[in-house]
């Protein structure tokens, strides 16, 4: 499996552990020009932008912290786009991560992961 495969894999483990947890699951590899979101889910008064991370071991650090500035900034650009696209002014959002320890066969979900400080006015 090359790296795409085994990132969709993991992907779809996910969808399905938030599906049983209560979450509906909206979109799963949402692409816009701005980047990437790995699932995009809602439960009864949020929305949720979903960033997996799958790792064998803890050598280079927990899955979480692969989670760099960089990339939140791209996911919170993505998701500002995906909020104006589908008019959901309306509702309150979060960013949580999904670690995935596959060694251990572990699953961590961590919600309100990061934030954002303020959202720009949405026309």
């Amino acid at each position: 499996m090359n790296r795409k495969e085994i990132g969709s894999k993991y992907e779809r483990l996910t969808a399905k552990y938030l599906q049983k947890k209560g979450f509906k699951i909206l979109d799963v590899n949402y692409r816009n020009m701005i980047g990437e979101i790995d699932i995009i889910c809602r439960d009864s008064n949020s929305i949720i932008f979903v960033e997996v991370k799958a790792r064998k071991n803890n050598k280079y650090g927990l899955p979480r912290e692969s989670v760099t500035w960089h990339k939140k900034d791209k996911i919170r650009k993505t998701s500002l786009i995906y909020i104006k696209n589908n008019k959901l002014y309306d509702l309150q959002y979060r960013y949580d991560v999904v670690e995935i320890f596959i060694n251990d066969k572990k699953i961590n979900h961590i919600e309100y992961a990061f934030w954002i400080i303020q959202f720009p006015d949405l026309p």
